[in-house]
């Protein structure tokens, strides 16, 4: 990326696909890293199934609206995503699609795109609903926007109590996507 300080990201999809628990990480990732940050998740009118995005900023100067109109890193879980938000990342930005459940091709030749089959590698591995980490570890990974050894500190805040026992599984996801894109 251009500029290293500051990654407006946009993450979308439905909801149920842990998309803001996806952003919840990173944000909590920038914020042990000492960075200016925003965390804004967003529902459509029903939580499951419906839309759900969510913006997060992780800048080096104070972050002036938590709402990321231009995106420099899109990762999106459903075509209707894609189609919705491809035109609005910033020339020279990232995007990270889904490519289980996405079956078009981005159509701009001014970003660069990653494409994860991330829902079915979370199958085949045993790691179902954790297609999300899968590509927010390629994500990672690619733009370097946190470390990746802050987001296991960012994943032990983030999971609560009574699910820590999946914390193995969300760092195997997050491994996999990193794999994926370093193939």
């Amino acid at each position: 990326m251009a500029d290293n300080t500051n990654y407006e990201i946009l993450i979308a999809g439905f909801g149920g696909q842990g998309l803001l628990f996806s952003g919840k990480v990173l944000a909590y990732a920038g914020l042990l890293e000492g960075r200016e940050l925003s965390w804004l998740p967003s529902y459509g009118p029903e939580m499951r199934g419906g839309t759900a995005n969510c913006n997060v900023i992780l800048s080096d100067t104070p972050v002036g609206s938590p709402i990321v109109e231009n995106p420099n890193v899109l990762m999106v879980m459903n075509g209707p995503s894609l189609d919705k938000y491809e035109s609005a990342v910033t020339p020279g930005g990232m995007i990270f699609v889904d490519s289980s459940l996405i079956s078009r091709k981005v159509m701009r030749d001014d970003v660069t795109v990653f494409y994860v089959p991330s829902t079915q590698m979370a199958n085949e591995k045993g790691l179902s609903g954790l297609a999300n980490m899968i590509l927010l570890g390629a994500l990672v990974y690619k733009t370097g926007c946190v470390k990746e050894e802050t987001l296991a500190e960012a994943l032990k805040k983030v999971i609560p109590a009574r699910k820590a026992q999946l914390f193995d599984a969300n760092m195997s996801a997050l491994a996999l996507g990193k794999e994926y894109v370093q193939a």
